[in-house]
Order: structure tokens, then sequence, then C-alpha cells
């Protein structure tokens, strides 16, 4: 079954031409069954694209899914069209107060690695969705920055910076082969990455609740599993589309940053030439092994989520 967006989000034009499966409200009000409800804590500056890149993944399954684009509460973008904000977004302190429960919440990153977590203006209000996500999110995903944030806040878990940015593409091994969220992958897969700070595998150990799922022996640990907390914390971007890495260089050559070529990234390193993608089956079968174990575990009432 197909996901429920507005017809005028632009996702669900980018979505149908794609051939993802999608559905108007109308339509979704006909089918006599519980869909699920997944929120989407959007951080990233670029809001349309981010939207899609998710709403490709999570709605690529069999399952009726009501997606709800959320923002924090202060927080004013400047790279996202004030209307499009208005249209379809809610404010998380708006989320808060409707007493509304998701069978699942996909917290984003953002590109403030530099800053300290207590620094980011909107930290206070984070670590607020961090704890209703325990009494209202049956199942949280961490995304990036998102994710360090997450598992800083709950078991301590510090993020470091990068000598040099970890940009492209790396090679992850499958470490727990026996995981529902690992159902069909490779012994091991190709992992977009794009970023300046790092958690250490050895600092996640000293945490016996957490289990690294994917992880990589230059970039570290990728996918954590929380079950104490009912959250995955993921690190790298297989959400990413083919050229998003090649964006974010060309944005830096455009501005004069210096700019390390994107590892294993361009046929034979060559950014003249298209990249190609060799992330996306995994991505799909991530997100769609997620959204399954949120089927098979949510509640049917949504009132008991949490409890």
């Amino acid at each position: 079954m197909p996901i429920k967006i507005p017809s005028d989000l632009p996702a669900y034009d980018v979505l149908t031409r794609e051939g993802v499966m999608v559905m108007s409200e109308d339509q979704a009000a006909r089918q006599d069954i519980r869909p699920l409800h997944i929120g989407l804590l959007n951080l990233m500056p670029k809001k349309i694209q981010t939207e899609n890149q998710f709403a490709r993944l999570i709605g690529a399954t069999p399952l009726q899914i009501d997606l709800s684009l959320i923002r924090m509460s202060e927080h004013q973008t400047r790279n996202t069209a004030a209307r499009h904000m208005e249209s379809f977004y809610r404010p998380f302190a708006e989320i808060r107060e409707s007493g509304v429960n998701f069978d699942g919440l996909v917290i984003t990153g953002a590109p403030i690695e530099h800053l300290s977590f207590d620094a980011v203006t909107y930290w206070d209000e984070l670590c607020e969705v961090f704890e209703w996500t325990q009494t209202h999110v049956h199942s949280t995903f961490g995304v990036c920055w998102g994710g360090m944030a997450m598992i800083n806040y709950f078991h301590g878990v510090k993020k470091h910076m990068l000598t040099e940015k970890a940009f492209g593409c790396f090679r992850h091994r499958n470490l727990v082969p026996s995981s529902p969220y690992l159902r069909g992958f490779s012994d091991d897969c190709i992992v977009p990455v794009s970023r300046w700070t790092e958690v250490r595998q050895d600092e996640v150990d000293a945490v016996p609740s957490l289990t690294t799922l994917l992880g990589s022996d230059e970039v570290g640990p990728c996918l954590i599993e929380d079950p104490r907390h009912r959250a995955l914390y993921i690190f790298n971007h297989l959400e990413y589309d083919s050229d998003t890495l090649k964006q974010e260089y060309d944005r830096d050559i455009a501005d004069g940053i210096p700019a390390k070529l994107p590892r294993d990234y361009y046929p034979d390193d060559d950014p003249s030439r298209a990249p190609k993608n060799r992330w996306r089956s995994h991505a799909h079968l991530l997100y769609g092994n997620w959204i399954n174990q949120i089927y098979q575990s949510t509640p049917f009432d949504m009132n008991a989520i949490g409890t």
C-alpha cells in the first residue's frame, strides 16, 4: 500500500513520476485499515529535498503510511519558502500539545556539527523531543547529527571532531546478520558518508544496551540499535539521492572552499562523469525493515503507544 501525503506537497509529484505508490487523503479515507503514523522532524535546511528522500524510502513498503512533517517551534528556516512551511509543517509544540502519538519518528541531521550540542539554538526543545518520544513514539530513527544528538542525550556517547571530512562512499560490514533491521542485507554494503564528526566504537561498546549493526574500519560505527529507548541511530546517509554528494562537492568548489573529491563516488574519480548509485537497494531494505518492525510490534490502539 502507498504513502499518504498531501497531493500539493512537492514530493507527491516527484514520487508519482518515480513509480512510488502515493495516495491522496481522499483515497486513504476509503481504506478500512489503520495506517502507520510516521513523523519526520526535518532539521535540514533544504526541507523539500529531505522530504523527498525520506518519503521515497518510507513509502516503498506495502503498508499505508500517514506522513507528518514536523519542525522545531521557534527555529525559522532561511532555505525553504515560508508558504511551504506554513502549508505542510506543524511545530513540535503544537504536536506535543495535541497529545498525538506516532508509530515512528525520523529525526534528520543538521549542518551544525561544529557546534557543541548545548550551543545549538533549539537544543532545549530537541531534548524535550527526545523525552517525548519515550511516551508518544513507538520507534525513533535518528539520522546523522540527529542520531549523534540522541545517543549523546540518552547515553552520554560523545561526538568527536575529525581532522578532515569523511566524505564519499565507504564499504560497511554487516555485523549482526540476524538483526531484523538487516534482513536481506549483503555481508557488506556501500553507504554514503558526509560528516566532520564521528562516534567512536569503543565508547559505544562501553554502553551494554547498544548494539552496532553496521560498521566500517575506516569511518567507524554506522547503524546502532538502542532497544531500551526503542531507537535506531544511523550516522551516514543511505537516504541520499545519486547526486547529493555531487551537490555538496560542487557547492564547496563554487564557494572557493578547499574540497576533497568524494571517495569512491565518481567513475574513475572523474567529477565530469555522472556518479553511480550503489546504495539504493540497501536503503530500501533498511527503511522497509524498520517500517515492517514497527508494523509487527506497534499497538493497534495508538493511545497505548509508549505505555
